[in-house]
């Protein structure tokens, strides 16, 4: 009976989903009436203009919107059931951080080098700025995995993709220091976040790199189960430790890195959300978990867009400030409450 109750709740959490999803849709800087909205949406309006908006500016936002949510809530999942510590998140590893390291130095470095006496920045609206991020990301996680082979403790492990964090930020900080400021203005812009930046094209490849993500953390919830009871009772049941924690360290790294490289580092949403998931439903079982987490995560993503929109202007709030608001509760009842609450890690 209880799993049934479940089953429906996690179904009935997709109503939301639509419901947002034709909210983020139909609200922006530009009004489009109820009716007419409806015309687009079935295929029965002339206005090109209204057409191109919604379906090539909006439609993409809101699916990014929708992937960044779900993608990031299993990241941190998977972080958090890794390390065992109710406070990691996707970006506990310095990915995030090494991402930004990549287009800070694609972003400022044109003020300091040339390469074949072009500036950097030429490429600033191809799409480089997409790459050196992921660059970046996968050197920090590339760096991870050739450290993991080394240590076995999970905690050690957690500290040294702390440290890479703080070391990338310390580069960031001093390219930042010796660039001209409009460089150094077009980077801070990147680290607020945004979901507009993506289109068709861009989700083209975004999609398949965080659904891979998705497919191998549904493989992995049995091992990740095992993990809740510790190491040596995980060993008992059978787990390879090693090959599950090589697992979802790739797993993770894939979803937040790909994610960091076309919307910026958006916090708060994957050290958050699982949390919220498991007080929900009452359970840390990774069957209920899971898609919980990537329901929940797509609805509140999405949410925190609609609220970034201010409805007839063309101002967007960044998405960052939106997520905090959801967020830094969560952690800071997470601290405060969590000598008073069993929680399974």
């Amino acid at each position: 009976m209880r799993n049934r109750i479940t089953t429906i709740v996690l179904l009935a959490l997709i109503i939301p989903i639509v419901v947002l999803l034709l909210l983020d849709l139909w609200l922006g800087s530009v009004y489009i009436p109820v009716d007419h909205f409806f015309d687009i949406l079935t295929g029965k309006s002339d206005n090109t203009g209204w057409n191109y908006i919604v379906f090539y500016l909006r439609l993409p936002r809101a699916i990014t919107a929708i992937i960044t949510g779900a993608g990031l809530s299993v990241a941190g999942l998977m972080m958090q059931t890794l390390f065992r510590n109710p406070l990691a998140g996707p970006f506990v590893l310095g990915i995030s951080s090494g991402a930004s390291l990549g287009v800070a130095v694609f972003v400022m470095s044109s003020s300091i080098i040339t390469f074949f006496n072009m500036e950097i920045g030429y490429f600033f609206g191809a799409g480089g700025q997409v790459v050196a991020s992921i660059f970046g990301s996968s050197l920090v996680f590339l760096l991870i995995i050739a450290i993991s082979s080394k240590i076995r403790d999970t905690i050690s492990l957690l500290i040294v993709g702390i440290m890479f964090g703080s070391l990338a930020t310390a580069i960031v900080s001093i390219l930042q220091y010796f660039s001209e400021p409009e460089l150094v203005q077009k980077f801070v812009i990147w680290t607020l976040g945004s979901l507009s930046s993506t289109g068709w094209e861009q989700l083209g490849l975004m999609i398949p790199l965080v659904c891979s993500g998705f497919v191998a953390a549904v493989f992995l919830i049995k091992p990740m189960n095992a993990l809740l009871l510790g190491e040596e009772n995980a060993k008992a049941t059978g787990v390879r430790i090693e090959r599950v924690k090589y697992l979802i360290l790739i797993s993770s790294s894939l979803i937040t890195g790909s994610l960091v490289a076309f919307t910026g580092p958006i916090a708060f949403i994957g050290l958050s959300v699982p949390h919220i998931v498991r007080l929900l439903f009452g359970t840390s079982n990774h069957r209920i978990v899971l898609p919980g987490s990537i329901l929940l995560g797509s609805m509140l993503v999405t949410i925190c867009d609609i609220l970034s929109q201010i409805p007839g202007h063309s101002m967007v709030l960044p998405i960052n400030a939106i997520t905090a608001l959801f967020g830094a509760p969560v952690v800071i009842w997470i601290i405060i409450g969590r000598k008073n609450r069993k929680i399974a890690f």
